[in-house]
């Protein structure tokens, strides 16, 4: 049987090139409150608020650099099948190199039409202004995702899970939904690998491996390995 390696990657993997996202919980994202920048109301009730907030953050992700986990997995893509799903809307992972990504709450570095979801456009910079407009002349908005909005991509990932050989989770705890459910659809005999400096409660394997690190130290380590078993195999 060929191998397929899944990656599953959160905030943590990110947090390490030094983008901070919500996590915890306090309910602040860059000291906004999350209900006034990331969700359908809050762009109703201020759209240049909004716009703002996601204008900083992808300001944010262009001036940031990928870090050695990310390039670690861009490796591993060269030994392997993989598929990396990320619940992070930056484009760390594209600029390391790794090439099958599901994205599953959007992409930042692409814009969206407010009236038309189906319609995205990349951005060349880190600002969408007011007054942008898709091709039927409603606003662009930021190609997220936001709190009470469906997860497009989330039966593309739920698809795919069930063929992996083996699966890396990466920097998430695993506590946002419909995302945190994907380990459920791995099959019951297969390792699962979790790379944390604090090693969320995941709910299976008699195969998870702990690998109780920061992501820049503990993912290289793991594909190393990985390859080197490969060769030996």
């Amino acid at each position: 049987m060929q191998e397929k390696i899944i990656v599953l990657t959160g905030a943590g993997i990110s947090a390490e090139s030094g983008l901070k996202t919500f996590r915890g919980n306090d309910g602040l994202w860059e000291g906004y409150n999350i209900e006034d920048v990331a969700t359908p109301e809050a762009w109703r009730r201020n759209p240049g608020l909004v716009q703002r907030f996601y204008n900083e953050r992808r300001k944010n992700v262009m001036e940031a650099k990928p870090n050695a986990a990310h390039l670690a997995l861009a490796e591993l893509e060269k030994h392997f099948e993989t598929l990396i799903i990320t619940q992070n809307i930056d484009d760390l992972h594209e600029r390391a190199g790794s090439k099958a990504i599901i994205h599953l709450h959007g992409e930042i570095m692409y814009a969206q039409s407010s009236k038309n979801p189906a319609l995205i456009y990349p951005l060349q910079s880190a600002e969408i202004a007011m007054g942008s407009t898709c091709a039927l002349g409603s606003q662009l908005r930021p190609h997220v995702v936001w709190f009470g909005e469906a997860v497009p991509m989330i039966e593309k990932a739920m698809h795919e899970m069930p063929k992996a050989t083996k699966v890396i989770l990466v920097g998430s705890s695993l506590a946002v939904y419909p995302a945190a459910g994907l380990l459920d659809f791995v099959a019951a005999d297969v390792p699962v690998y979790v790379v944390d400096p604090q090693i969320p409660q995941v709910r299976l394997s008699k195969n998870l491996v702990k690998i109780e690190e920061p992501a820049s130290t503990g993912v290289p380590k793991l594909v190393n390995q990985l390859i080197a078993e490969k060769g030996r195999a």
